[in-house]
């Protein structure tokens, strides 16, 4: 895809295509510009989201890199802005910025063991890199794909999640927090699953991505295992508002996760992951 020579600070606007309900009240938006193409955009990349009269908020990327001239973007309703954006239907026109930030470490995975790890609606920003490692599958090593929920019903891209369980070389393991009658596989968090993934931990580039207290115990989970600090990438889902590291809401330590994120190298944000008030 031919990137757009627009300048990313200004909106365009785009049409939403489609709309696909993933859970009650999570659903995927396919947006295609009005006029002219899509810019290209890196795996972990995000969107800065605009409904006209509601306001705006960053998204992930959530489709294929290579996927025609839209984007895709997975969006819960949680706030004012994302409601309004789960309620768009076909047709609608949203304001898009973008792609901004720094994306997943698909050169530095190249031949190494990949090991995915998602929490909740972490898997949106990590779908990307599963879609790159499927239509390139000989460039990477053993490829596993962790992924946990609150519940079966919670459970994100169920459907694909089965499709990519077919692959005969691609592990994917499940787990919930809580199950009902009707689930027969994992319970429990997604660390805990970790220790059986079956990769080599000298030779694993991890990607993880999930609320902050499930990735501080990964990364606990990640290095008992074996893997090195300098192997293991975050996706720091915070409150971005400029995009550029200006207003200073997506503060973490001396970074900004909007400019020098959202994934950021472990060893680089080690020393105040772990402080909550940060």
């Amino acid at each position: 895809m031919v990137a757009s020579a627009e300048d990313p600070m200004l909106p365009q606007p785009y049409r939403v295509a489609a709309v696909s309900r993933e859970l009650a009240d999570t659903v995927t938006l396919e947006l295609t510009p009005a006029s002219g193409l899509r810019p290209a955009f890196a795996c972990g990349q995000f969107n800065m989201l605009y409904v006209f009269g509601v306001g705006e908020i960053a998204v992930s990327v959530s489709g294929e890199s290579a996927q025609q001239n839209s984007f895709f973007h997975t969006v819960r309703a949680l706030g004012a802005v994302s409601t309004a954006l789960a309620n768009l239907t076909p047709g609608d026109t949203v304001g898009l910025r973008g792609p901004f930030g720094k994306g997943w470490p698909l050169e530095a995975a190249a031949d190494a063991d990949v090991l995915i790890i998602a929490g909740g609606l972490g898997l949106a920003p990590l779908r990307p890199v599963v879609y790159e490692a499927l239509a390139d599958r000989n460039r990477y090593g053993r490829l596993a794909l962790l992924v946990g929920s609150r519940h079966p019903t919670d459970m994100l891209y169920r459907d694909e999640l089965e499709h990519w369980r077919e692959h005969l070389d691609v592990d994917v393991d499940v787990t919930v927090d809580h199950a009902d009658a009707g689930w027969h596989g994992n319970v429990g968090v997604v660390p805990g699953l970790i220790e059986r993934a079956p990769v080599d931990p000298v030779r694993t580039i991890a990607m993880v991505c999930g609320p902050e207290i499930m990735m501080r115990f990964t990364v606990d989970a990640l290095r008992e295992a074996g893997v090195a600090d300098e192997r293991i990438y975050l996706s720091m889902e915070r409150n971005m508002k400029c995009a550029v590291g200006l207003c200073g809401h997506c503060q973490f330590g001396p970074k900004f996760i909007c400019r020098d994120g959202p994934v950021l190298r472990l060893d680089t944000v080690a020393d105040i992951l772990a402080v909550r008030e940060i």
